[in-house]
Order: structure tokens, then C-alpha cells, then sequence
């Protein structure tokens, strides 16, 4: 299993933050990252420049889509965690996105959806002069990751559960986890 290096970068190119993470493989939702507990992630900016991940997780990158996803692992109280991007650029190891700003967040108890950093989104559209096309793009993506996060349509339903599993089966071979008899999604030429 290689390694990724994902990279978010603001909208005027300054870099934002980075991690290296585990290609899981790729399914009809778009590519699969791993990223287990205490990954590095790091900072480019602020007061904190590096921080560890608290809990396993799971990221997926859209083949084409505005946004990514992250869904965490127990005992985190977010179950999914998305970025609204611009559409990734694959180079080799490395999969770069710019972060629009807005996030979007569903809770593990009452499965509640809250959207995040949209004052954030407004400030940096008239700062960076966002494009009109970015900006229904970003809000467009937005609404509809809201829908499919509030009615757990996949990929937000159970079908990360796979892919978290196969994380865990390369980090983790000895570990009993609730879903152990669950397998990760078919993928042409990788064994499930």
C-alpha cells in the first residue's frame, strides 16, 4: 500500500496543511486515503503547526467533485467531516485541492448536520476575488453534501465502514473491531 501526500492550499496558493496518508484503492465514489490515529498533520500557518489525529479515519477524495470527506472513527464525536475544495489535482504521490473555507459536519449521537466557516468562505470570496463560477460551485456543493449527509445517501451512509476496515486490517492486523466480519468494497484487481 503506498503513501499520498494530501495537500490543501488557500485560494491566492499559499499552502494550508498537509498529511500523509495510506491509498486504501479507488471505488465508483473516487479514491480512499487512510489515515491512522497519530498522524501527522501539519500546519503551515497560525499557532499550531503540527497536530496529531486523534482517531482513525478515513478520507475520500471525489473523482470530480467540489468537497472531501473524512469519516472518524469512535470515540470521536464527528462522524464525517467534509471540505468544500476545488475538484483534486493528482500528481503521482501527491493529491492537491484548494480549501474553499466551508465545512460541513455530521455528529456520531443525533446525527445533526452543521455547516461551518461560511463567514470565513464570504470574507476570503472578496478577499481573493473567488470567481463567480466558484463561488455557486462551492455553495452548490454545499447544499448538496448537506442533503446526502442528512439522509446518510452513500457515500455517507455505511459504505466507509469497508474502506475503514481495510485500514485497519494494514495498521491494526490483531485489533477486534465491532465491524470485524464486514469487508471492504470490491475493487478490480485488489483482493477485498
Amino acid at each position: 500500500m503506498d503513501r499520498v501526500e494530501l495537500v490543501l492550499r488557500k485560494y491566492d496558493g499559499r499552502p494550508h496543511r498537509r498529511v500523509t496518508a495510506l491509498r486504501l484503492g479507488t471505488d465508483e465514489f473516487g479514491t480512499w486515503l487512510g489515515t491512522p490515529r497519530r498522524t501527522v498533520v501539519r500546519y503551515s500557518y497560525g499557532w499550531r503547526r503540527i497536530e496529531f489525529t486523534r482517531e482513525d479515519s478515513v478520507r475520500l477524495i471525489p473523482h470530480d467533485g467540489w468537497w472531501m470527506a473524512m469519516f472518524l472513527a469512535e470515540p470521536s464525536r464527528k462522524d464525517v467531516y467534509c471540505d468544500i475544495t476545488t475538484p483534486a489535482e493528482h500528481t503521482g504521490s501527491r493529491i492537491t485541492v484548494i480549501d474553499l473555507d466551508i465545512d460541513l459536519i455530521r455528529y456520531r449521537a443525533d446525527h445533526r448536520v452543521v455547516i461551518d466557516d461560511e463567514d470565513e468562505f464570504e470574507a476570503h470570496r472578496r478577499r481573493f476575488g473567488y470567481p463567480t463560477d466558484v463561488v455557486a460551485r462551492a455553495t452548490a456543493a454545499t447544499g448538496v453534501l448537506h442533503e446526502a449527509l442528512a439522509t446518510a445517501r452513500e457515500p455517507f451512509g455505511a459504505h466507509h465502514h469497508g474502506w475503514m476496515t481495510r485500514l485497519w486490517s494494514v495498521t491494526r492486523p490483531n485489533h477486534r473491531r465491532a465491524d470485524q466480519g464486514r469487508t471492504p468494497p470490491a475493487e478490480p484487481g485488489v483482493p477485498g
